[in-house]
Order: C-alpha cells, then structure tokens, then sequence
C-alpha cells in the first residue's frame, strides 16, 4: 500500500496551488523528494513561505491570487504544466469557516479559474482538495453510530436528486466537484477530487481544532476550555497521510472519480484532549464546555474502502503518533505566553 510510481513523478512539471499552506506546504515537500519539477502559487494570506523552507531552493515559487487574476495571467501560470493540485483556498477550523460565510463562498470562483486554466493548458491530470463537509450533515447527527460516509452519499453527478452539505464552505466544495465534472463533460478535463477530514499535523495553525487544543495544553490553560460538550466525534487525518493520498490519487484517478481520504476512525474531542495530556505530561485541574461555541457535525468518519481499492492508499499513522508528531514540532516554534489568545482560534494568525 502507499507505493508511489516514482518513474510518473520524475522530471514532472507539477503545480500546487495553496502550497505554502499546511498541507500545500507537506505536498510540496513529498513531491521534490520524488523528484518532481514543482512550482507553487500562493497568494500568502494564510500560508507562509517558511512552510516551504525545507524545498525553497528547489521549487518555483509564483505569489498570485487566483481570485482576482485574468484569464491570460493564469493560462500563463498554468502553461507546460502536466499535474496540478489545487488547494488554494480560503479556509480554516469550524470557528473560522462560521465566521466567514461570505469570505469562503468566494472558493468557487478560484475553482472556476482554476479549472479554467487547467483546461485551456491541457493539464493532464487535476487533483482538487475537497473535503468531507460535502457530505449531509443528517447522516452525521447521531453520536456513537458506527457510520462511515461513503463517496456516493454526496454525488455530483445526481444533478436531479436531492443533496445537501455542511454550511457554506462544504456547499462550496460540493458545488466546485459540480463544477469540475461539468468541464469533464464539455471539455473533457481529467481530474479526482479528494475529500479531506479533520487534517492535522505540523505547520497547521490555531483555528483547526488539534493545534487549539495543543495550544491550550501547552499554555496550561485552566480550566481548559473545550467548544462543545467533547463529545463529538471526529476521523482525524494525519498530514503525511493526506499527502500520500492526494499523490496517489494524481498518478490513478483521471475520470473525476471523488476519494475519500481519512482513518474510518472515530475519536471524541475529550479522547484527543486527554491523549494530548497525556503525552505533554500535564493535566489541567478542571474543565469548561463552552456550548455556545461552534462545533459542527456531532459524528463524522469517512469510509476509505474506495482509497484502498482504487489508489492502493490507506493510513500509516496513528493518532497517538500523529499528535506526538504535531506537539513536538509545536513546542519548538511556539513561544509560550501563559495564557490563551481567543482570537486566534478564530483568525488566521500570520
């Protein structure tokens, strides 16, 4: 499982867009070790240059916003290209995509350009981030089910049937999939999208829910306040393992085929706070559940048995070893203040 085509890669010309962000900035370092020619774009108003500190000199770096770009600009971005994977984007945790509605509709206009673009420029193959709040947020109500959300419970190809998503950034994705198999449709655009769960790991920042609650750990934050009651339940998805999948997908999926990319494992936010606790060796004296803060589904996991059988991908990591990961790159670049910044959680904090 988890074998790449290193001869598919070699000498590639490969572009990321969003790839300073958290996870952009992992794939494009997995990409260089394959020995891709990768360029990345990014308009740095969440991702940073010192995520790519690790491959800069070997990767051409194009900062551009893909929203407000002409149509010639971004042909010429996208020009010689042979893969592309499109992760720009406007995003965050579930306290920074409620707070955006507006700002986060607006993903679908970058998609459109980049879709664009990736057709006019004869891209071979486009690999678009999704994500699971494409998926009904019915079927994700009950806490303790054993439900998994599998690829047809949100399929963009039922244009006559009745779907439904999660707020205004999952409604985007679902509509962007729509979008990318309707350049299929006319203009024979190849591409996957890959549904993305509650991604977690280093260079992630404070809006997504494991890097609020390290943070929170790390600060020794007491009572340590969790959104919610802690029992909802997540798939959370180490980075390194979404990278993995994401690359599969762009050497195997050409026909639009949407694949599911998370652990099929559910953990509750008290699980993941006490597995934090655990590992840094500290454990606050009381907790506060903040039930006026914003939480989402109550129960999301994602059926990966498509990833398995279509892209030979399943996940490497555990969430134990995930988190150790994440901690101690975050107590090496985080400077401890004592106490809790709020709004943080909320913005993107460049």
């Amino acid at each position: 499982m988890n074998q790449f085509s290193e001869n598919f890669w070699r000498e590639a010309n490969v572009t990321v867009t969003g790839g300073a962000s958290f996870i952009g900035s992992h794939l494009v370092d997995k990409l260089v070790s394959l020995g891709a020619n990768v360029a990345v774009i990014d308009n740095l108003s969440s991702g940073k240059k010192e995520n790519l500190s690790q491959s800069w000199e070997k990767i051409q770096f194009k900062k551009s916003d893909l929203e407000y770009i002409t149509k010639s600009e971004i042909d010429t971005l996208f020009k010689d290209q042979e893969i592309v994977f499109h992760l720009a984007a406007i995003h965050g945790g579930r306290g920074f995509i409620t707070k955006h509605p507006a700002d986060v509709s607006s993903n679908f206009s970058i998609d459109h350009h980049v879709f664009e673009a990736c057709m006019n420029t004869d891209v071979k193959n486009l690999v678009f981030a999704s994500t699971a709040c494409v998926y009904p947020t019915e079927l994700q109500n009950e806490i303790g089910s054993d439900y998994k959300l599998k690829e047809d419970d949100s399929n963009p190809l039922k244009l006559d049937g009745y779907m439904s998503a999660d707020i205004e950034y999952g409604w985007g994705k679902l509509m962007s999939e729509m979008q990318m198999h309707a350049f299929k449709k006319q203009y024979g655009l190849k591409g996957c999208p890959v549904r993305f769960v509650t991604a977690y790991g280093p260079r992630e920042n404070e809006t997504h829910a494991i890097i609020a609650l390290i943070y929170k750990a790390i600060e020794k934050m007491d009572p340590f306040e969790i959104w919610g009651n802690g029992k909802q339940e997540r798939d959370f998805t180490y980075v390194e393992d979404i990278v993995e999948g994401s690359i599969l997908a762009g050497e195997k999926i050409f026909d639009g085929t949407p694949i599911n990319l998370g652990t099929g494992r559910k953990y509750t936010i008290n699980e993941v706070v006490n597995m934090i606790c655990e590992i840094i060796k500290w454990k606050p004296n009381n907790f506060k559940f903040d039930t006026s803060k914003p939480v989402g589904a109550l129960s999301r996991a994602l059926d990966n048995s498509t990833a398995k059988e279509l892209i030979g991908w399943e996940p490497r990591f555990t969430l134990k070893d995930g988190l150790k990961n994440t901690i101690e790159w975050y107590v090496q670049n985080h400077k401890k203040e004592g106490k809790v910044d709020e709004t943080i959680l909320l913005e993107h904090n460049n």
